[in-house]
């Protein structure tokens, strides 16, 4: 019965002017600690019975702002990662916890900041452990030991169908699915601004040109795709870098970047010393665009080996060449096509891109190589020109 029940608590007195004072008293009237603590009990059994156990995960999040999260001890078992060219810290922490490397990236974080060497973790593939401290794992990153390598250069000049034999012998992808990769250079990631042309010729929206010629770590599980994807972006990385499109609008007015890179191409195939690459690509300019000379063609025999190449068949050297392939109208790179070409000829490097996009000032038309360096000797006239072919006879050039 309810009048046999006893909590320990009396009736409230009641005070002067009514008031009620509520006292938890002993039994035997005096006021002491037992109801205290019945009553602390009975509340904290409310409380933990009623949150259940959201009191522990809210208890753990909130633990989480003070702690961060990590694992402890070397790890267990393997994981593969990659650090991405101009990966940040925080990047690479997040690559790190998707892989359950690393717990948290907060943790990474701290432990790349207690260690200087951490802004020497170079991009590539690395073998680490799954579930190990953020410490241990910045100390896998920085041994070189740990790297996994399977590199491949690709050499400056190289064309985009040579470069698909490099990277299949390296590789073992079959050149086909380089081929059929490339057949969409924008999903590969060259930006549509790219295939703008501003000398009224159609514009041929091809790879070449953009497979920026570089070492690169080859990822065991890398695609033909994913491959040329990478290629791409050292590309527009290099070339954002340097500013080749804002300098070729701002100084070589109506020329556009992508004519621009086709005349890169062009140095990078001809000129037999980096000295000369500006004045190749004067050169080029010079033939094409300013109305002086007599063709308006190029008249650069690589134009017409980039197409035996494309067609499989034999290069040929200058003095191979007759007419028939000099000025052969089914070849769209015709040495005596007027204007510039359709598309690059191969994939130029960095020297070769700066020389294109601000060649120095001249009115060069010719040039001939003069010695056994590469050097060549530039002409205003063909007169000139003829004395220059002279000196490199002499010199058993040509």
């Amino acid at each position: 019965m309810i009048d046999d029940l006893d909590l320990g608590f009396d009736e409230p007195e009641r005070g002067e002017k009514g008031r009620h004072r509520r006292g938890f008293r002993k039994r035997d009237g005096k006021s002491g600690g037992q109801g205290k603590t019945i009553f602390a009990l009975l509340m904290a059994l409310v409380l933990l019975g009623g949150i259940g156990g959201g009191a522990f995960y809210g208890f753990d999040r909130i633990q989480n702002y003070f702690v961060t999260p990590d694992y402890d001890g070397a790890g267990t078992g393997e994981a593969l990662v990659e650090v991405k060219q101009g990966a940040l810290i925080a990047d690479i922490g997040d690559t790190l916890v998707a892989a359950d490397v690393v717990k948290s990236t907060k943790a990474f974080i701290e432990a790349a900041e207690e260690n200087a060497l951490s802004k020497n973790i170079q991009p590539g593939l690395y073998k680490v452990r799954k579930q190990m401290s953020a410490e241990s794992a910045l100390t896998m990153l920085l041994d070189r030991k740990n790297k996994v390598t399977n590199q491949v250069t690709i050499p400056e000049g190289r064309t985009a169908k040579n470069t698909y034999k490099l990277l299949s012998e390296k590789t073992k992808i079959p050149v086909k699915e380089f081929e059929a990769a490339a057949k969409d250079p924008e999903a590969l990631g060259v930006p549509e601004w790219w295939f703008v042309r501003k000398d009224g010729k159609k514009v041929t929206k091809s790879i070449e040109g953009f497979l920026y010629p570089d070492t690169y770590e080859i990822a065991p599980n890398a695609t033909a795709e994913s491959i040329l994807k990478d290629m791409v972006g050292t590309f527009l990385t290099v070339t954002g870098e340097m500013k080749f499109a804002e300098t070729v609008e701002g100084g070589l007015g109506g020329v556009s970047p992508y004519e621009a890179l086709i005349v890169a191409s062009l140095s990078q195939a001809e000129a037999g010393n980096k000295d000369d690459l500006g004045k190749v690509a004067r050169v080029a300019y010079n033939r094409v665009y300013k109305g002086n000379f007599p063709c308006g063609c190029l008249e650069m025999d690589v134009t017409v080996n980039y197409y035996y190449e494309l067609i499989g068949k034999k290069t040929l050297s200058s003095k191979e060449m007759g007419p028939a392939e000099m000025d052969n109208p089914k070849n769209p790179y015709n040495r005596k096509l007027r204007g510039m070409l359709p598309t690059p000829i191969n994939n130029p490097g960095k020297d070769a891109l700066a020389g294109a996009a601000n060649p120095p000032k001249g009115g060069w038309l010719f040039f001939v190589a003069i010695d056994k360096e590469g050097h060549s000797a530039f002409a205003e006239t063909y007169e000139e020109q003829k004395r220059n072919e002279a000196k490199a006879r002499e010199a058993g050039i040509i």
